[in-house]
């Protein structure tokens, strides 16, 4: 089974990475922040928050002993943090200061790779953190980026919707055209090489705005030419696709969706066999032999529905049964997997208890206000409080959300017939908790600058057709060499309109608030 054992409430803007080492969970957020915590309790670490790049941070990679973070922003910044003292340790510019949109680590941390939304490749040394070769695809973003298991090679996904596989030398080996239909969004290798006579193999997911989740083979021959050959498509989701990892041991692949929930699969299941062939792994450093399987499809295990909006991120735990999936709803949800997790065959499970922000506990909470919760919302929140003994009275009388807000001591001795005086305080702390998370739930998205993710006082129109701060903006402009921030497409004109109905918008949001 697999068990929501808490949730992180500490960015102040959508995730948009999780990352696990070891003993570290960190995770990045268009707040322009990084979150560090430890694994043993999800505690987070006294140097955490990590401040210093200047707009949202859009990845996070742990090097492989697990003392760096990596982090990439729209800052056109990869920055090396320290996990001792949360220092800073270097900072790198991506060639062409556009905003960088994705990195990845080698296996060995030898190698970093940085991708831009112009379409540029940066291969970094990474010890020396110097830069060893840059590449460029015409008329994208790159978006996606993963290194092989024997750190040779990596994959990387763009914007245009195709996958192209490179070694170390920026020779481009492979190109997977349309492999996604309107654009890649994460690709991610399987931990294992599989080889035999003249090819060496490796297993890839991909993701992307078709909806699909997609498995593929990555060939590469003695002779030095390499194929792709696509395994399965997974269907489980009905909206596009916005992150794919697999677990440490290769066995399960997870997924998180626009639709607002997470996939986990069984990627190695013993169904009936497409081919098997007794292989001899080649790569610098091993040599193993064993049997190679191809199974008929990737078995759904379950379907996770608790965030509130688009899931951005996924990440499974080296060392312990525990993944994690990032959202646009600004939480961080921690998964335990146990034995016999199977057995629930694809079906969504059911919301369950989840420890808050700062120790505030939210638990059963369904949706975002507290006055669409349904009955049965409201029975799961108390069972979760440990209020279960409430539980018959609430559905007796059809207590909803909007009923729970409205309930005062009176009601609670005269009508529900609650004799306890203790309970009956305890329950009215805890709906007014409720009430102060409503208020404090966040600021609509459209009120926020896509550069800065704060709430605009002067906002304008840029030729794009997007608001911004003006500061912001111009700020932009003097330094990106008149790109849109949205679509990365030049600005026809440095004319900024100013949005005064979206600015009387933020003025009635601010005086209700």
């Amino acid at each position: 089974m697999t068990t929501l054992i808490c949730t992180l409430q500490h960015h102040r803007d959508e995730v948009n990475w999780c990352a696990f080492s070891a003993r570290l969970l960190a995770t990045c957020s268009g707040d322009k922040t990084l979150r560090v915590y430890s694994t043993s309790d999800f505690s987070e670490l006294p140097f955490s928050p990590l401040s210093g790049h200047g707009y949202s941070v859009h990845c996070c990679r742990f090097s492989a002993c697990g003392q760096f973070l990596v982090s990439c922003s729209t800052d056109a910044t990869i920055m090396v943090w320290s996990m001792v003292s949360g220092e800073i340790e270097a900072v790198m510019e991506h060639p062409g200061r556009s905003p960088v949109r994705i990195c990845a680590l080698s296996p060995d941390s030898v190698h970093l790779v940085s991708g831009a939304s112009d379409g540029s490749i940066a291969l970094w040394d990474f010890p020396s953190k110097q830069l060893f070769r840059t590449a460029a695809v015409d008329d994208t973003t790159m978006v996606a980026c993963s290194f092989s298991p024997c750190g040779q090679l990596f994959m990387t996904g763009s914007t245009y919707g195709d996958l192209r596989l490179w070694d170390l030398s920026m020779n481009q080996l492979h190109a997977e055209k349309n492999a996604h239909d309107l654009g890649v969004i994460c690709c991610t290798f399987a931990p294992h090489i599989h080889s035999g006579g003249h090819v060496v193999q490796f297993i890839l997911a991909s993701c992307g705005q078709d909806t699909h989740l997609k498995i593929w083979a990555v060939n590469k021959f003695i002779s030095g030419a390499c194929k792709m050959q696509l395994l399965h498509t997974l269907t489980g989701h009905s909206a596009p696709v916005l992150s794919c990892a697999f677990s440490s041991d290769g066995q399960l692949l997870a997924s998180g969706s626009v639709d607002k929930t997470v996939t986990v699969y069984d990627a190695v299941s013993p169904f009936p066999l497409l081919q098997m062939c007794s292989v001899i792994i080649y790569c610098p450093g091993l040599m193993m032999g064993f049997t190679l399987f191809l199974q008929n499809s990737a078995v759904l295990l379950h379907t996770l529905s608790q965030h509130e909006r688009y899931v951005t991120a996924c990440a499974f735990s080296p060392t312990s049964p525990l993944f994690a999936t990032g959202s646009m709803d600004k939480t961080v949800n921690i998964w335990r997997l146990e034995d016999g997790s199977s057995g629930h065959g694809g079906k969504s499970l059911a919301e369950s208890v989840l420890t808050t922000n700062e120790g505030r506990s939210s638990a059963g909470r369904s949706k975002l206000l507290v006055t669409d919760w349904s009955e049965e919302d409201v029975s799961e929140w108390l069972l979760a409080e440990g209020l279960g003994e409430l539980v018959d009275k609430f559905k007796a009388n059809n207590i909803d959300g909007t009923e729970l807000l409205s309930l005062t001591k009176e009601t609670l001795a005269s009508e529900l017939l609650v004799e306890s005086v203790g309970l009956r305080s305890k329950l009215l702390r805890k709906v007014e908790e409720v009430k102060n998370y409503s208020v404090c739930s966040g600021v609509p998205d459209e009120f926020l600058c896509p550069i800065t993710r704060e709430l605009m006082r002067e906002p304008v129109i840029a030729a794009d057709g997007y608001s911004y701060e003006r500061e912001a903006i111009e700020s932009w402009i003097n330094t990106k060499n008149r790109s849109s921030p949205m679509t990365n497409l030049p600005l026809l004109t440095t004319l900024l309109t100013p949005n005064h109905t979206l600015k009387m918008a933020i003025g009635r949001w601010k005086t209700s608030h």
